[in-house]
This record gives structure tokens, sequence and C-alpha cells, in this order.
């Protein structure tokens, strides 16, 4: 399958014409509303019941909770563009691991992922050229969801800021029929 690609929709000094954008915080904050006068979760404590965390990536296609069939509270959902583990990632689970009590992850990369269609130098370029100034930052492209999950597992092994790392688990969802794929790592390497 050949992932999607990310439609180019204008700089931020662009507007598209043949697109027109309406804002969704009204009809958000009425959906709200709704939510609050049902609302029944103040209860729930800050730590997950499951002592879980999990890093997917911000793809709206995917419903972390279920996907893997979890409730509110239940677990830590960190999300980023490609579920890739960065420096705020490994920020987000240390503090996870040593102030909730986790003390599980589980990545979630997909397939069809809009990362894998983008070229990392041609897009920083493509910054330098409208900003003035290359981003400090990686976009985390990769070409193989299955190799990319592997990548991010070494990493999280690897850091000292994640202490727990005996129970790390990886996969990849198939966007077309909904089924995680597990990704396993030699952890003697």
């Amino acid at each position: 399958m050949t992932p999607a690609s990310f439609e180019r929709v204008g700089t931020a000094n662009e507007t598209p014409q043949d697109q027109t954008f309406e804002p969704s915080v009204a009809e958000l904050l009425r959906r709200n509303n709704t939510f609050a006068a049902r609302f029944h979760d103040s209860e729930l404590q800050v730590m997950p019941t499951r002592n879980l965390a999990v890093v997917a990536c911000m793809d709206s296609r995917i419903d972390t909770f279920q996907i893997l069939g979890l409730g509110n509270g239940e677990s830590h959902i960190i999300r980023n563009a490609g579920g890739v583990i960065t420096d705020d990632v490994i920020r987000s689970l240390c503090l996870s691991q040593r102030f909730l009590g986790t003390r599980e992850i589980i990545l979630i990369h997909h397939t069809d992922c809009g990362l894998q269609s983008v070229d990392e130098d041609d897009f920083r370029h493509e910054l330098e050229e409208e900003l003035g100034v290359k981003p400090w930052w990686s976009l985390e492209t990769f070409k193989d969801p299955y190799l990319d999950v592997r990548q991010s597992i070494q990493r999280l092994l690897m850091t000292p800021f994640v202490p727990y790392k005996e129970n790390i688990s990886g996969f990849v969802y198939d966007v077309t029929d909904g089924l995680l794929h597990e990704v396993i790592v030699d952890r003697d390497k």
C-alpha cells in the first residue's frame, strides 16, 4: 500500500483558494456542554488504573481508546506525528512512570502514515526558504512503520529517563482492517 501523502494547503502567508475554513470552537463548546451535562468521571484518579502509557500517532483515523478497548482513566495517551519517540515523549514517559505509576508502554504506529511520504530534507529546506531558519527539531520521517516501531523501542531501551523497560510492546495498526500487528524486537542485541 502506498502511504497517504500530506497535501500541501499553503504556507503561513497563503490562503488556499479552493478550500473554505470554518473554525470549530463554537460547535465544540456546544458539544462540551452536552458532555458536561452527563459527566460522571469526576472520581477518576490522576494515576491510570492499568499503569499503562500508550504512545501513538496523532492521525485522526486512530481512536486509541477504541483500538485497545480502554476506558477513560485507564491509561496515559501520548500522541505526536508518527507516534515516534522524541525528547518530549521521553519527558512525558519519565513523568508518567516516576510520578504517576505507569509500568507498561505500548507503541502504536500505523499503515498509510503521512510521514512515510514526506522528504525531511526537502521540508526543512522549504521552511528555511520561507521563514529564514531551519527547524531545530527533526520530523522523524520513516518509510516502514514496522522498522520505525523497532527504532522507537530501542530508543526507550537506551534512555536512562524511562526506568521501567520490562513491559514495552510495539504494534502497527492497519487502518484498512483495524487490526494491530505486533512488532517483535530482539532485546539481546
